[in-house]
């Protein structure tokens, strides 16, 4: 018998499962302009796809499938953040090779040091 306030906990967990089923995360590359630079840039981000749900199902075997389905989630999520985090990294520092960025101006002379010429 488990206690009133614990009661709760599985159904929570079921409807979570039930969200993240057959959902997968994945790296997405866009192109962005860097006006800084005038330049297009590239870079990661993380996306969702939806590879199909779950029609029916009962009992432990429903258990097991909603259990992989969010172990499938969960994995993909940490080794899609690790491609787009490594991209990211490497798209920075190709950006700040091919960076031009106009030379900014000389700061004016002081007038103490013009006074002496």
């Amino acid at each position: 018998m488990t206690p009133r306030g614990v009661r709760w906990v599985p159904r929570v967990a079921l409807v979570a499962l039930l969200t993240l089923q057959a959902c997968i995360v994945v790296p997405q590359t866009r192109e962005v302009y860097d006006p800084a630079c005038r330049m297009l840039t590239r870079e990661l981000t993380l996306g969702t796809a939806v590879l199909g749900g779950f029609q029916s199902c009962a009992g432990d075997a429903c258990v097991a499938m909603l259990a992989a389905a969010g172990a499938v989630t969960a994995a993909s999520m940490v080794i899609s953040g690790s491609i787009v985090l490594v991209g990211n990294v490497v798209y920075w520092f190709e950006r700040q090779g091919q960076c031009h960025r106009a030379a900014a101006p000389l700061p004016p002379e002081p007038l103490a040091s013009a006074a002496h010429r």
